[in-house]
């Protein structure tokens, strides 16, 4: 019986992610959500779907590193991240070499920008394999293609029946591809993908079928796009409300919307008594028909005693990602007399998205006070009204 074919796959994901970068995310694209899920972490998930992969090794930008451990990946196969270099071909052979102690028999080259390949589409690059050195999942091109030296004046209208878009992963043969990224490291020629290194070092190069769902992130408006992933571009939008109140007792401060705020007395309440994050979190669990923090978090436990708020949004966030859905935006106002609000809204709006794990600019802050009416009126306690938005998979 012959010994099955060991296979590594190679996650690249040392870019900067500058074209996909928006006033609300400075994020590197493949640590930004889609559907509630970093990008990268999609990518790998969808290779580690097939037992055939033996070992998944991302190869992620020297500065990087808290991005990538702040994913969480928790996977046997997942080999320690190594650094990429200046250059996708460079990454790539950094990887190549970091696998050579390995040495296993194929190897697959995949973007981390891909966050939606198919099963199918990598295991027919793997079977592909058997026959040829190298193998590329690959789509026919639609479009009318035209050639312009200028970027102004068509020379040319291409065939488009010989034309294919390339995707990844792209599959090789180990010490075949290793010997031809070492050879074309000294050319001052860059290569767009590992294909074409093939191609150059005179291997055998085929075709295997692509997939229109395996798209690539590049620019902002691709984030848009991806949501005809896995989603099958059934999203829909839900929006919740939350409202809390606390009294007041004796004490020096109030923690509000994840901030502590010097005051003549504190919030009364069996945890930390944050009534800006318990509105919050109420409304997040609301849009998710999750109940409230009651229910997650019962008052009569005498474990939440004096607990941090922070845990029960964190806790509503957490449950946004895990319904692969995405906040869009959480909106709080707090009605109080005092203490005065305004100075720390920049600071609350911070706090909140650290929690959540989404932009500052997502967040909005504001308090009002009632006119000296009512119960805060007399500033026996604070109130908060929040509203959270979030984008998920339809449930019909």
């Amino acid at each position: 019986m012959s010994r099955r074919k060991t296979t590594a796959a190679i996650v690249v994901a040392a870019g900067r992610g500058e074209r996909a970068t928006t006033s609300a995310s400075s994020l590197p694209k493949q640590y930004r959500l889609v559907h509630g899920v970093p990008v990268m972490v999609r990518a790998i998930q969808a290779l580690l779907e097939l037992e055939t992969i033996d070992w998944v090794l991302p190869v992620i930008h020297a500065e990087h590193t808290a991005f990538f451990d702040a994913l969480g990946l928790d996977d046997p196969r997942i080999l320690s991240p190594v650094a990429g270099g200046a250059h996708r071909q460079e990454s790539v052979r950094a990887g190549l070499e970091s696998l050579s102690a390995l040495q296993p028999d194929l190897v697959l080259v995949h973007d981390a920008a891909r966050p939606f390949v198919e099963a199918a589409v990598t295991a027919g690059v793997i079977t592909a394999l058997e026959g040829a050195d190298a193998a590329l999942p690959a789509v026919a091109v639609t479009d009318t293609i035209k050639r312009s030296v200028d970027g102004r004046t068509v020379t040319a209208t291409e065939d488009r029946h010989t034309l294919f878009a390339a995707q990844t992963p792209q599959g090789f043969r180990f010490p075949q591809i290793l010997a031809a990224h070492l050879r074309a490291a000294p050319l001052p020629r860059q290569f767009t993908d590992d294909a074409a290194i093939a191609e150059w070092a005179g291997l055998s190069v085929v075709l295997t079928p692509g997939s229109g769902g395996n798209i690539k992130i590049t620019h902002p408006e691709d984030f848009d796009r991806a949501g005809t992933g896995k989603g099958g571009g059934r999203m829909e939008t839900r929006v919740g409300t939350g409202f809390d109140v606390h009294a007041f007792a004796e004490g020096n401060a109030v923690w509000l919307a994840g901030v502590e705020i010097a005051h003549t007395r504190r919030l009364s309440g069996h945890s930390d008594a944050d009534v800006g994050l318990h509105a919050l979190a109420d409304a997040i669990y609301g849009a998710l028909a999750e109940g409230d923090i009651g229910r997650h978090f019962p008052p009569s436990d005498p474990q939440w005693k004096g607990a941090d708020s922070a845990q029960f949004l964190k806790h509503a966030a957490e449950l946004v990602a895990k319904r692969e859905a995405r906040i869009v935006n959480l909106d709080l106002t707090l009605i109080c007399e005092a203490p005065k609000i305004a100075r720390h809204a920049a600071a609350m709006c911070e706090a909140i998205a650290g929690i959540c794990g989404i932009a500052p600019g997502r967040v909005s802050v504001k308090a009002t006070t009632s006119e000296r009416l009512g119960f805060t009126g007399r500033e026996e306690g604070i109130a908060a009204m929040a509203t959270a938005s979030i984008e998920m998979p339809r449930g019909d």
